[in-house]
């Protein structure tokens, strides 16, 4: 294995923390662009925003959308099913954008039609946010596309196979419509990934012959009982990373900004998985999560990418992503996904004195930079709809997860077609609903259990 000496930041670096130093990149020249109804005049119309899902993701994305520079930017509205979430959210962005943030009392809703809500505030042309669990994107989506409003849906957008179809179908109705959709996989959109991507199609580093990719820390996801005095429907969404069907569990929320970047470089999907994984040392954890995930993944030319995912307290962390070509070895990630400091070198030992180029620094932010580029589109009406991308990308970790979950080699096809959805019924829920997983008499869920259930990842319990 090709030795990495030359270190980033600390891979526990989180979007919160970043956040905080986030650049502004200004957005490109005046525009006319029309949706629907709405015609937005060259400088001086405001887009209105909303944000559906007001956790530390969705604020994040509402910072990025409110920083946007040469496009007057406002949030009118905000909904969640947890009240505390959203007040912490308003008061953190009031406190930063002023007047920016108009988002009066009877503006902040609660509850699980407080998206439609929202949503109803905005006239078409303006943006929704969608940052709740990934479970309810299509939800989401749909509404917005009946609105005709454009969208910023965070990444994962899809949990399992029929969600990706329906995603996929949404993405296709959005097009029709010329509404711009952006997707959180905001490092497609990073100006050193980009180059980096130039640079390794113009072969700098030789033809790819593997990947291989690491996110191992701590225990962030493994979750204790349900505590009393909250109902089953609301611990599993306030606890999402924990339930696949809320998620698509640890795997799918974590993983796949790796398993994007590295297929975004090698310019496809990979066509088939094989993995293993284990659970050790739970305690009284009662989620749905493995602690350790090792997968394969197949490209049509049988060029292989390597993953390794641990969530492990006092193992050895690292956080990075890699090329390795004929002639030599890219650098996807470093230490985080931002700032990602990549570089090429000649050969595979990345020491100073093979390095063959690095992007300066420091380096704008791709989580701003993901914002310029959706608000450019809709003022000069670009085409511009990431849905489909960001569905397949989904779909690439369910085949990954499922493989490791099940045992057995998953192929993209497979994971596509699988008829096991986990939450059918997730947007007739309400704040009364039963959860979409039921535990067993000690509190227990469904796990994986590879080998015995190779169809899907677990059996409900009756």
């Amino acid at each position: 294995m090709a030795s990495s000496n030359e270190s980033g930041k600390d891979p526990g670096t989180s979007r919160r923390e970043f956040l905080k130093n986030t650049g502004r990149i200004a957005a490109t020249s005046a525009f006319a662009a029309g949706i629907g109804s709405s015609v937005y005049a060259a400088g001086s119309s405001e887009i209105k925003i909303v944000l559906i899902g007001c956790g530390g993701r969705g604020t994040g994305a509402a910072t990025n959308a409110l920083s946007v520079e040469g496009c007057p930017t406002r949030l009118v509205a905000m909904a969640d099913v947890f009240e505390d979430k959203l007040s912490r959210s308003y008061k953190n962005l009031k406190k930063r954008f002023g007047d920016q943030v108009d988002v009066r009392p009877d503006h902040r809703f609660i509850g699980f039609d407080g998206y439609k809500k929202a949503m109803d505030s905005l006239k078409p042309g303006d943006v929704a946010i969608f940052a709740t669990p990934p479970a309810f994107r299509w939800v989401h989506f749909t509404y917005a596309i009946k609105k005709n409003l454009n969208v910023f849906m965070e990444k994962p957008v899809t949990v399992d196979g029929p969600t990706t179809r329906r995603m996929i179908e949404l993405a296709a109705q959005a097009d029709r419509k010329n509404l711009k959709v952006g997707v959180g996989l905001m490092i497609r959109h990073c100006a050193g990934r980009k180059e980096l991507k130039r640079r390794i199609d113009d072969g700098e580093i030789g033809d790819i012959v593997s990947m291989r990719a690491y996110r191992m820390g701590g225990r962030a996801c493994a979750t204790g009982p349900k505590p009393d005095g909250m109902s089953e429907l609301m611990y599993q969404i306030r606890k999402f990373h924990s339930f696949l069907w809320a998620s698509g569990g640890m795997y799918h929320d974590y993983y796949i900004h790796q398993i994007d970047e590295c297929s975004w470089m090698k310019g496809g999907w990979p066509i088939e998985a094989y993995a293993s994984g284990g659970r050790h040392y739970r305690g009284d954890a009662v989620d749905q999560n493995l602690d350790n995930y090792s997968v394969e993944y197949v490209y049509p030319d049988g060029t292989r990418f390597f993953y390794y995912g641990r969530a492990m307290q006092g193992c050895k962390g690292r956080f990075d992503s890699y090329v390795h070509g004929t002639k030599g070895v890219g650098v996807v990630s470093t230490s985080s996904h931002y700032p990602g400091k990549v570089r090429t070198y000649k050969g595979h030992n990345m020491t100073r004195e093979n390095r063959i180029w690095a992007f300066p620094q420091p380096e704008p932010s791709p989580y701003q930079l993901e914002w310029d580029d959706l608000i450019d589109a809709i003022r000069q009406d670009k085409p511009y709809n990431e849905a489909k991308r960001g569905a397949e990308a989904s779909l690439v970790n369910t085949m990954g997860r499922m493989a490791a979950h099940t045992g057995q080699v998953i192929t993209f096809e497979q994971a596509m077609n699988c008829p096991h959805e986990f939450a059918p019924d997730v947007d007739k829920l309400t704040l009364d609903s039963p959860a979409p997983l039921r535990s067993n008499s000690k509190g227990e869920y469904p796990v994986p259990q590879p080998g015995i259930l190779k169809n899907r990842e677990y059996k409900e319990f009756a």
